[in-house]
């Protein structure tokens, strides 16, 4: 996996666990299967352990009416979305424009990047 996560395992604690189960100690090298395994198996303890705190909120914690419920807000605290592709454009388009002289059409280009629909 190339992407990094804070909850991807690093390459020196993966390589630590692949040598308790299969070297006994003598040095291994951590093959890319052995690191996307990792990462897997951190996720998924993680998208449990995120559960069962989203379970537990919904019991103890009180509802409020028109606020988003306790659970909720909790997953988007903690698994938020990447941004759209509109949204990385936008931000693309305004680090273009903080570094440039000119405009050379780009309000143009936000305008109609504004009118497309939020996905």
């Amino acid at each position: 996996m190339t992407d990094q996560h804070p909850i991807t395992p690093p390459r020196e604690l993966v390589r630590q666990w692949i040598a308790e189960i299969w070297h006994e100690g003598t040095p291994v090298q951590v093959a890319q299967s052995d690191l996307h395994l990792a990462a897997r198996a951190a996720q998924w303890g993680a998208d449990q352990e995120l559960e069962a705190c989203c379970d537990w909120a919904s019991k103890y914690l009180p509802y409020l009416g028109d606020f988003p419920m306790p659970e909720d807000k909790l997953r988007a605290a903690r698994r938020p979305k990447p941004p759209s592709l509109k949204e990385s454009a936008l931000n693309a388009l305004e680090h273009i424009l903080r570094h440039s002289q000119t405009d050379h059409g780009a309000n143009t280009i936000r305008r109609a990047l504004e009118a497309l629909p939020d996905d």
